[in-house]
């Protein structure tokens, strides 16, 4: 069966990050008292936000009852604020080598185009309208649009049901994080195609068993094929 939708993430997968989020990350920890290490975060930065906030405090807050919806809504606000300003005004937003070929290519064979993310939609779109990429892909879905981020599916379902795709084999899931690999499975896609140009090293995708590691992302298109 032939694939009808490929969806990709976002930082680090297609688009060029230079630890930009993780580093946006810290600052937000740091302003309420929290020095975490980039180190530490990098590795989370696909997890919804909200969520890799609270794991990032569970290690650093001693006091549980510290850990609070208000609190971790003030740091995400603060982490927010500090992306859509650099994805605003930075010229370093472009796109990793190779990916809009990619896009251009599958579309040709009739393939979708998705976008996910653990960026919430407003600096997802922000993305996307800074790149150019409306017509560029067909749909995208962000970590606040469904009931919950990865490493749940509920992003490529949502896909699916817009798309009028009812089988998971007919998906294959491209990401650089344990959780987009996660999310793939979660999902059931046919192929879940872990990339090295991001946060994990090929060895460190390897532990998440995806059915593909690539250095480039024009390697999808022969995955698929």
């Amino acid at each position: 069966m032939s694939i009808k939708l490929v969806v990709f993430d976002m930082a680090g997968t297609t688009v060029k990050d230079e630890n930009y989020v993780g580093a946006a990350f810290v600052n937000a920890m740091q302003l309420y008292g929290y020095q975490a290490r980039l180190e530490d975060v990098s590795p989370i930065m696909g997890y919804q936000k909200p969520v890799a906030i609270r794991m990032i405090l569970e290690k650093l807050e001693r006091d549980s009852d510290a850990i609070t919806p208000a609190l971790i809504d003030r740091i995400h606000t603060s982490f927010v604020e500090e992306m859509l300003t650099f994805y605003r005004e930075s010229t370093d937003i472009v796109p990793l080598d190779g990916v809009e070929g990619t896009f251009g290519l599958l579309r040709e064979r009739g393939v979708f185009i998705g976008l996910d993310t653990g960026f919430s939609r407003d600096i997802a779109q922000l993305i996307v309208d800074r790149l150019d990429w409306n017509d560029k892909i067909d749909i995208l879905v962000a970590s606040d649009e469904v009931e919950a981020g990865r490493p749940y599916p509920y992003m490529i379902e949502k896909m699916m049901r817009q798309l009028g795709i009812t089988d998971a084999s007919e998906v294959a899931k491209v990401g650089d994080t344990e959780v987009d690999i996660n999310e793939g499975h979660r999902a059931q896609c046919k192929y879940i195609i872990g990339v090295t140009t991001g946060a994990f090293t090929r060895d460190e995708l390897a532990t998440y068993g995806p059915t593909h590691i690539v250095d480039h992302i024009e390697d999808v298109l022969t995955i698929i094929r």
